[in-house]
C-alpha cells in the first residue's frame, strides 16, 4: 500500500469514526428525549426507569411502566421501541430483558411484532455502521472467526435468507458478531434484514411468553428452559429444510 493510499484510508477511517460518534450521540439524545417526555413519576419510581440488565430490573421497570400504560400507551411503546433499537444498533447487551418486558406490557402478538421489528431495524442499522467502521475492528479482533464464517456464507450464498434464519434461531454465533461481521464478509442487506426478522421470532416467542409471568420470576429463573432449547433446535432444523430441498432438486436436475 502506497503512502497516499494509506493516508486516504486513514482519512476515511476518521470520517467513519466521526459519523458513528455523531449517530451514537444523536441516539443518546433520542433516548434522553423519551425519558424527559415521560409522564411525571415519583422519586421511587424514577430510580427504576433505566435499562434492565437482569430480571429484577425488568420486573421493577415493568411495574412502573404498567401503571402509566393505560393513559400513555404509545409513549410507553415508543420508549421500548427506541431503547430496543438503540441496544441492537450498538451491540449493547440487554435486549433479551426488553423482549421479556414487552411480553409483560403488551398483548402477545403485538409484543412479538414489536420485538421482531426492533431486532430487524436495529440489526440493519448495526450492519450499516459496520460497513462504515467495522471492517478494521472485525479483521483485527476476530480474523479467524470471520474467515471461518466467510467460508460458510460462501457455501450458502444461494440461500442466504434461510441461513440467516438458522443463525438467528440457533446460538452458534452471537447476534452482535453476526451484525458486525455480515457486511464485512459480503452478506447482502436484504437477506440479512429479513432473515433476522423471521429468525428472531422463535426465541422472542419464548422470551415474550416468559414476560407474561414476569412478576413471579426471580433472578434464578430463566425465560429459556430445556424445553425452550429443544424448540429452538426444532425451529433451526425446520429453517434448513428448504436448503436441503434445493440441493436435492439441483442434484436431480444436474
Amino acid at each position: 500500500m502506497t503512502s497516499q493510499e494509506a493516508q486516504g484510508e486513514l482519512v476515511s477511517t476518521r470520517f467513519a469514526t466521526i459519523a458513528v460518534l455523531i449517530i451514537f450521540i444523536s441516539s443518546l439524545f433520542a433516548l434522553f428525549m423519551v425519558y424527559r417526555t415521560f409522564p411525571n413519576v415519583t422519586e421511587e419510581e424514577r430510580q427504576h426507569i433505566k435499562l434492565p440488565w437482569n430480571i429484577e430490573d425488568a420486573k421493577q421497570l415493568g411495574i412502573v411502566l404498567n401503571r402509566y400504560k393505560s393513559d400513555h400507551y404509545y409513549q410507553v411503546m415508543a420508549g421500548v421501541f427506541i431503547t430496543y433499537i438503540f441496544l441492537q444498533t450498538f451491540a449493547i447487551p440487554g435486549s433479551l430483558f426488553l423482549s421479556i418486558l414487552s411480553g409483560f406490557l403488551f398483548p402477545f402478538f403485538i409484543a412479538l411484532a414489536l420485538v421482531c421489528t426492533c431486532s430487524m431495524v436495529g440489526a440493519a442499522l448495526c450492519f450499516l455502521l459496520s460497513q462504515l467502521l467495522g471492517r478494521r475492528l472485525v479483521l483485527k479482533y476476530f480474523p479467524e472467526r470471520a474467515e471461518k464464517w466467510a467460508l460458510e456464507v460462501n457455501k450458502h450464498k444461494d440461500h442466504l435468507f434461510n441461513y440467516m434464519v438458522f443463525l438467528r434461531v440457533t446460538p452458534f454465533l452471537p447476534n452482535w458478531f453476526i451484525n458486525l461481521t455480515a457486511p464485512v464478509i459480503g452478506v447482502p442487506l436484504s437477506p440479512f434484514a429479513f432473515g433476522t426478522f423471521v429468525g428472531v421470532a422463535p426465541p422472542s416467542f419464548i422470551a415474550i411468553q416468559g414476560g407474561q409471568t414476569l412478576q413471579s420470576m426471580t433472578a434464578e429463573d430463566s425465560a429459556f428452559s430445556i424445553n425452550s432449547f429443544i424448540w429452538l433446535a426444532v425451529f433451526g432444523v425446520i429453517s434448513l429444510i428448504p436448503i436441503f430441498l434445493k440441493k436435492r432438486l439441483r442434484e436431480k436436475i444436474d
